[in-house]
């Protein structure tokens, strides 16, 4: 995959080298130039992300690599995702990096997929999205999962859009921000955040594009929405919603009018799905 969420392979061995910096000195010591097949396999069911990244690194050094599945697919426990053949010490060397990527990214890509399902039967067309709590240095993996797994990334930097927040608020006046920013770019949406459905009113009056609605509860979102619509607005912001949004309770805020649903805990809570790789037998170079 190219684009934004491409890392370049020096990238992916830095990774490895904080793993092994003077490299893999078991392997070394108890190996002598053997070649070996492996595979990798989901232990668990699961949306599989990471193989893009995984075959890099396996290549850099001179593991051939065939994955078996697609990035993005859905998988059940015990599919084979990749068949490797190559010197058996870079093999060991590569594994667990290449094994953390993928159980992350994996474990990212799974809990979007089923979050997003959910959200498509309630209220089909709104989006679940990620936030920037991102582990840092794993950003681009984190946000890359979220749209394997059918979500939308959101923001991958600060400098990629444009949302007023609390803070800026507490140096700026509401209508004040939302000036300069839309007379800084007529190219870019302008998004606030709003703590209370009178602020979004105000917000929506003041041309911001995008409404985020930060921590209410589904009680409020109905209000901010119903304010919004009794406003007389020419013509309604987009309405996103946040905080403290999980599997449990996604559904009680598929509200209509809610176009966007962001949750911290698709990249700041992640919970890895178990992959593994196996040595299968010994080979001849």
């Amino acid at each position: 995959m190219t684009g934004p969420f491409h890392l370049p392979r020096s990238l992916l061995l830095s990774f490895l080298e904080e793993d092994a910096p003077s490299g893999d000195i078991t392997s070394g010591s108890v190996l002598s130039g053997e070649w070996c097949t492996a595979r990798i396999l989901a232990r668990e069911g699961g949306v599989i992300a990471g193989l893009e990244e995984a075959c890099e690194l396996f290549s850099a050094f001179g593991v051939a690599f065939s994955a078996l599945v697609e990035d993005g697919a859905r998988v059940v426990p015990g599919a084979v995702l990749a068949e490797l053949e190559g010197p058996a010490q870079p093999i060991l060397l590569v594994e667990r990096t290449a094994l953390n990527i993928m159980g992350r990214m994996s474990g990212i890509a799974t809990m979007t997929r089923d979050l997003q399902g959910m959200l498509d039967r309630e209220l089909p067309g709104a989006r679940v999205a990620s936030t920037r709590k991102t582990c840092p240095g794993l950003r681009l993996l984190d946000k890359k999962a979220v749209f394997l797994g059918g979500g939308d990334p959101h923001r991958l930097t600060l400098s990629d859009g444009i949302l007023i927040k609390d803070n800026h608020l507490a140096l700026v006046p509401l209508e004040t921000a939302i000036a300069r920013a839309k007379a800084h770019s007529c190219y870019r949406k302008v998004e606030v955040e709003v703590e209370t459905p009178e602020m979004a009113v105000r917000a929506a009056r003041a041309g911001a594009d995008m409404l985020l609605l930060d921590n209410m509860d589904p009680v409020l979102v109905r209000e901010t929405l119903r304010l919004l619509e009794d406003a007389g607005l020419p013509q309604l912001p987009l309405v996103e919603v946040s905080g403290r949004i999980t599997a449990e309770n996604i559904c009680e805020f598929a509200i209509g009018g809610v176009s966007v649903i962001s949750i911290g805990a698709l990249t700041h809570s992640v919970r890895n799905l178990d992959i593994g790789l196996d040595v299968s037998a010994a080979v001849r170079p």
